[in-house]
């Protein structure tokens, strides 16, 4: 509502300018005035006209408020100050249809969007620093939905890269298990937590003596051609920690559409068919001399073009003879086909990213791989699969969610789009990078972890899943339900096992999810289970405690708070409305309707920022909002009547919005708290 009638305010704006003045203004900036006594909406447009007009700008301010004329929902526009134009609404218009749910959108960006999070390697058990990542690019999914895009949330495997291959390495040469060994154990409903333990070892025996690594080169060779023990082995061994990932997503609400798998990439010659393109269109060039003698290589975003500019049409960048100026400096150089053959992990993203855009003009095959409670199943990729699959690829948009150190690799796949002349497509390509999660010294020594002192005083301590060192996914959901369990039993011994248990998991995740979502993504998280825990202050259990409170209102009162919502007038009239919002007093109240009307605003600076951050801390506002109006403002025993309505229709708004809110954090509330 609240941004339905700032884009009204602009166009009206925009229109007076033009025709009053001849002035074409494509963006009217909208602000919010510091106290919403002032009015619910400020321009300083005045100020921006000045110099045009040769006017000043309170003058500017005073015609454009004389001329404009009555706009639909607002009761008046005032001057302020030098020249700022404040805009009040009509509080009790804007009121009802606030509680009404009347939402207009404008037209927005059309076609399929395609979310890519987590792509965590299946080679142990998800840790903190991947819930991160989910957390984070499940609720960027759940903003692009509620915006009313189609998403397709892909998570990307890669079964054949260096870690799959050193787990692989640890089973052969210092578990010295068999196959059929290695599939026993995958059965064990910890097998990842076993496979972090084999990886952090094979670690360590590598550090032990260099020419180990031989072992891993060997693994990874045997992997990438597959028809063989090991890379059978590697096989299981992925699935079985794959279908694990899922499972914990799970826990936290968290689905996916398809996982494509780097080993179809590699076997259905994905690759191969980027690189012809690749090689036509001049983009990677082999190199004949200096420590990449021998490897396909591509120019780094930023750097000077690769071959000089020409009339002549691009050719194979395959050269011997160029002029010297022409030449591309090694440090300039990104190795994307190594001098053994192997292919790196940015040029199989490169044919990924092609396929994604509907440009590489191969596709998967397809089978169903995982079935969610709520009845959705998802894909994972194969070589041959079923003939009757949903469709994936071929899509508009592209957030990737891969954290900050990927930042490199990701500007040099859209340099490659770039270069093969696919700008739209590049413009469409977005990496929504974050920060690593680490650990307090604190939460470190709680763990087990010896820390020295130069450690103990450091702000935080880097996750090292080659050392075996992090907190597991799993533990720590079970921690914050475990916790949020003692105290759910403690104030509602009424409730049996099986409640108190549903209500402790719905705040454990509450807590989880929103810890990960307030701090912005460009902070790097210091995780620790105090603070995790807490469920005061800006939590998760914060704001789903304001939802139990408002909805023990109606409970109490007798009444349905969807209900008050969808009919409003049934209930307040707009008269009582008008006064009980514009009395004397009545800001603090107003105040609450104005944060509540905010939500889709919020959402879509969200979308517009990719910083899901600004949500969380909506909430957290709304729900402080709410507890001081709960406080100020004893409903149920209010002996006017009317005002009593008034007051109910305030709560059940707040409590939709805070439930609306919550769900696109991926938050559900639980009866009782």
């Amino acid at each position: 509502m609240y941004q339905a009638l700032e884009h009204r305010l602009a166009q009206r704006l925009r229109d007076f300018l033009r025709s009053a003045y001849g002035v074409d203004l494509p963006k009217i900036v909208i602000e919010q005035p510091p106290a919403v006594e002032l009015g619910e909406y400020a321009t300083p447009l005045a100020f921006e006209l000045a110099r045009n007009l040769r006017k000043p700008p309170r003058k500017i301010a005073e015609e454009v408020v004389a001329g404009i004329g009555q706009i639909e929902g607002f009761e008046k526009l005032e001057v302020a100050g030098a020249g700022y134009i404040n805009a009040r609404v009509n509080r009790a218009a804007f009121a009802v249809a606030l509680a009404a749910d009347e939402q207009p959108r404008a037209d927005g960006p059309v076609g399929k969007v395609l979310v890519e999070h987590s792509s965590i390697n299946p080679n142990k058990a998800a840790h903190v620093g991947h819930l991160r990542n989910a957390i984070l690019g499940d609720t960027f999914v759940r903003l692009l939905r509620f915006a009313g895009r189609e998403v397709d949330v892909q998570n990307y495997i890669d079964n054949t890269g260096v870690q799959v291959a050193d787990v692989v390495v640890g089973f052969l040469n210092l578990e010295r298990k068999t196959k059929s060994e290695v599939e026993q154990l995958s059965r064990h409903p910890r097998f990842d937590y076993y496979c972090w333990d084999v990886y952090a070892r094979v670690s360590q025996w590598y550090e032990q003596d260099k020419q180990n690594l031989a072992a891993r080169q060997q693994a990874l060779h045997a992997i990438e051609q597959g028809n063989n023990e090991t890379a059978a082995i590697g096989d299981l061994m992925s699935i079985a920690v794959l279908r694990r990932h899922l499972e914990t997503m799970d826990r936290l609400d968290i689905e996916y559409d398809f996982l494509p798998r780097e080993s179809e990439i590699l076997h259905l010659h994905f690759w191969d068919a980027a690189f012809t393109k690749l090689k036509e269109a001049g983009v990677l060039s082999l190199e004949t001399e200096g420590k990449n003698k021998g490897c396909w290589v591509m120019r780094r975003a930023g750097t000077k073009p690769l071959i000089a500019e020409s009339a002549e049409p691009a050719k194979p960048a395959e050269r011997t003879t160029e002029p010297e100026e022409e030449k591309l400096a090694e440090e300039d150089q990104k190795v994307i086909v190594r001098s053994n053959g192997t292919v790196g992990y940015v040029g199989k993203d490169i044919a990924y990213h092609l396929w994604k855009f509907g440009l590489l003009g191969r596709d998967f095959g397809y089978r169903k791989f995982y079935h969610y409670p709520k009845g959705h199943d998802c894909w994972i990729s194969t070589t041959v699969g079923a003939l009757d699959h949903p469709h994936f690829g071929g899509v508009a948009e592209i957030y990737n969610v891969i954290d900050a150190r990927q930042s490199e690799e990701q500007n040099t796949v859209i340099e490659a789009l770039r270069e093969l002349g696919h700008n739209q497509q590049a413009d469409n390509y977005t990496h929504f990078s974050y920060e690593m999660v680490a650990l307090t010294p604190r939460c470190a020594a709680e763990l087990g972890y010896d820390l020295s002192e130069e450690d103990k005083a450091r702000a935080y301590i880097e996750v090292s899943g080659r050392k075996g060192f992090g907190v597991k996914a799993d533990d720590l959901i079970d921690a914050l339900i475990a916790s949020a369990k003692k105290e759910v039993d403690g104030r509602h011994p009424e409730l049996n096992e099986e409640e108190r248990l549903r209500i402790a998991t719905q705040i454990a995740v509450g807590a989880l999810r929103y810890f990960m979502l307030k701090f912005t993504k460009s902070s790097v998280i210091a995780f620790d289970f105090k603070e995790a825990l807490s469920f005061e202050g800006e939590t998760g259990p914060y704001v789903q405690y304001a939802v139990v409170r408002a909805t023990n209102i109606f409970r109490k009162g007798g009444y349905d708070p969807e209900d008050f919502c969808r009919d409003v007038a049934r209930y307040v009239s707009t008269d009582d409305l008008q006064s009980n919002l514009n009395t004397e007093g009545a800001n603090e109240i107003w105040e609450l309707w104005l944060a509540a009307s905010r939500t889709s605003y919020v959402i879509d600076q969200c979308i517009a920022t990719t910083e899901p951050a600004y949500l969380a801390k909506h909430a957290f506002q709304l729900a402080q909002l709410f507890n001081y109006f709960y406080h100020r403002h004893p409903i149920l025993i209010e002996e006017n009547e009317r005002r009593k309505k008034s007051l109910l229709a305030t709560t059940a708004v707040v409590r939709r919005e805070l439930l609306r809110v919550l769900a696109v954090m991926g938050i559900t509330v639980p009866p009782v708290m």
